[in-house]
């Protein structure tokens, strides 16, 4: 299947996807080229002038959907552009039109009926925030600007006013600059699959470097307690680039409408569009096709999808289930629910004192009783990446089935389902820089053939009478009722916007900043960090002497760097180490070893403190 053609959609909002509207008339009105961005405004202007520092990186896709996309749209009021000169320019340091009551939106035109949030107010200096209104409560942000040490960007304008963060912490590590991880585009990084391929859509169009990736995040820029933020959360959820938030806000100005079976050209438009985000997950996992692949709210979901229609029609009394120690509830509990229904088994796959899945112990535990291996691509709480083609063609011999939960890896390092030989693979959108409530699941075809719906109702039938129901075809007989659209939407344009760097040295950059935190935090006193598995994404979860988690990460909020304390819904893992609660930092591609310092720092004065 290919990604159907668009008929009727806006230009810009087919930039999304990468390709070139047919538009009939409106072909004469250019859509963006490639990495240009505009300011999101509701005008008829077809100007691709970049805002002032809002360039995409070198290579980007064309994922900014500017409300230039609204433009001619039945029902849409134009406005003047600053583009065309028929209303002044903004002020290079704010950035805003003069409209009243608006907030520090650049072109942005007054909103009928709006009136300003009570208690925002714009952040000083952030003009290079595009499209992003204010947070309620945040304080102003004192010369923010880019990230600290960041370079010049090329293809990217200066923005005036930019400054390095004043007042940064000094780091307590006198590291030697040769220690502090860089991305480097010409080194391919070492997968965490050896026999994983790349299959990223234009992975190699531009190079990778995580101030580049920063300037995309308007939530990086926001303070948190008068302190910048550090978001080390990214194991709970990442953060969204201006691209995927503006993507949903035109999807939902200029296209939003139900889906399949529509007559109209709106329906037709968001059918394009979902169907489009289908094709992209697809070639992103390395897919045959895009029917095999089934949207879902998440990972969760998926594997109770899996665990109701595969799992109930093929698991029976006495058949066994294998599930590492190190697995998320999610892929132990709805298990436990089906073998309890069943009279089948969960047995747990211990580990090694590293963290690493026991590989002997999975052999002798395989047998012709075992009909599934549930294993995590990646742990959500060691950070251990297991070596998952390997003991996927161990199961393979013993006729079992492998369900892959890939909610921690899809982030860190490419994905091929094919090389894995997975039989199920399961992701979810808000750890892929994607909007919460979206997921995917993937299936060989013939599973998904074999599987019975596990809900029933609209979108879900071919024809439906009092006497007969007969089901549509996978994927759509497992999408009942109505789909999270605008998340499709911001899935497909989260991937285009990762596919703009190079996924290999996504990954190298992420594994030298990896190194780099368990270095520094060698450094405080007390603190233990658990799992040393040799293979592992940046995933740091720890303990310190003295301290409960809990009070760990409050003391870390008041100082602006946001981790996780808690079980991490892994508690069998945790037990392993004869604990109930540990504190994460997780670390994405936009951490820097700045971000660290501040992390080292903190705990230090903390550890020091009576």
């Amino acid at each position: 299947m290919t990604t159907p053609e668009f008929t009727g959609l806006a230009a810009p909002l087919s930039a999304l996807l990468g390709k070139e509207a047919k538009t009939g008339a409106a072909d004469a009105a250019a859509a963006p080229a490639t990495g240009t961005n505009t300011a999101v405004r509701t005008d008829t202007a077809t100007s691709t002038a970049p805002a002032p520092g809002t360039g995409a990186a070198p290579g980007a896709g064309a994922t900014v959907v500017p409300a230039a996309a609204m433009a001619g749209l039945p029902g849409m009021q134009p406005a003047p552009s600053a583009a065309t000169g028929t209303v002044p320019a903004p002020s290079a340091a704010t950035g805003t039109s003069a409209v009243p009551g608006t907030s520090a939106v650049p072109d942005a035109g007054a909103v009928p009926g709006m009136s300003p949030v009570p208690g925002t107010s714009a952040l000083t200096g952030t003009s290079a925030v595009p499209g992003v209104g204010t947070v309620p409560g945040m304080q102003a942000v004192p010369g923010l600007g880019a990230a600290p040490s960041m370079g010049t960007v090329p293809g990217v304008e200066t923005v005036p006013g930019m400054e390095t963060v004043p007042g940064t912490p000094s780091s307590p590590l006198q590291t030697p600059a040769a220690a502090v991880p860089t991305a480097n585009p010409t080194t391919a990084a070492p997968t965490a699959n050896p026999t994983t391929t790349q299959h990223l859509p234009g992975a190699q169009r531009g190079a990778f470097s995580p101030e580049m990736a920063r300037r995309d995040f308007p939530i990086l820029h926001r303070l948190v307690n008068g302190r910048p933020l550090v978001w080390l959360d990214n194991g709970a959820t990442t953060q969204k680039p201006r691209q995927v938030i503006e993507a949903v806000a035109a999807f939902y100005g200029s296209a939003n409408s139900n889906i399949h079976r529509g007559a109209h050209t709106m329906a037709r438009d968001a059918t394009a569009l979902y169907e489009a985000g289908r094709a992209a997950v697809a070639d992103f996992l390395g897919a045959p096709s895009p029917e095999e692949i089934v949207f879902v709210r998440g990972t969760t979901e998926a594997i109770n999808l899996v665990a109701e229609t595969w799992g109930r029609a093929n698991i029976g009394p006495g058949d066994d289930i294998l599930v590492p120690v190190l697995e998320h509830h999610s892929d132990i509990v709805p298990w436990q629910q089906l073998a309890a229904e069943t009279h089948a088994r969960v047995v747990p796959v211990p580990l090694l004192p590293d963290g690493q899945i026991d590989q002997f112990a999975y052999a002798d535990l395989l047998s012709s009783r075992t009909r599934l291996v549930a294993v995590s691509h990646a742990s959500n709480v060691l950070g251990t990446v297991p070596p998952v083609a390997e003991m996927t063609a161990l199961a393979h011999r013993y006729g079992a089935k492998v369900l892959v939960d890939g909610a921690q890896a899809v982030a860190h390092f490419p994905v091929d389902v094919q090389a894995m030989d997975a039989d199920f693979y399961a992701f979810s959108g808000h750890k892929l820089f994607a909007p919460t409530g979206i997921g995917a699941l993937y299936a060989k075809p013939e599973l998904l053939a074999s599987m019975v719906p596990w809900q029933g109702g609209g979108n879900m039938i071919e024809s439906v009478s009092f006497d007969r129901t007969t089901f549509a075809p996978a994927p759509h007989r497992f999408e009942a009722g109505t789909g999270h659209i605008s998340g499709v939407v911001g899935l497909l344009a989260a991937l285009d916007w990762l596919s703009s760097f190079d996924h290999e040295a996504i990954a190298k950059y992420e594994a030298d900043l990896l190194a780099y935190a368990r270095q520094a935090l060698a450094m405080v006193p007390g603190l233990e960090v658990l799992g040393d598995a040799p293979d592992r994404i940046a995933v740091l979860a720890f303990t310190l002497a003295g301290h409960d988690p809990t009070a760990v990460a409050q003391s870390l909020d008041l100082e602006g760097i946001a981790v996780r304390s808690g079980h991490h819904c892994a508690q069998p893992a945790l037990a392993h180490y004869g604990l109930d609660s540990a504190v994460r930092a997780s670390l994405a591609l936009y951490n820097t070893p700045e971000e660290v310092d501040q992390l080292v720092a903190s705990l230090l004065r903390l550890q020091q403190s009576p």
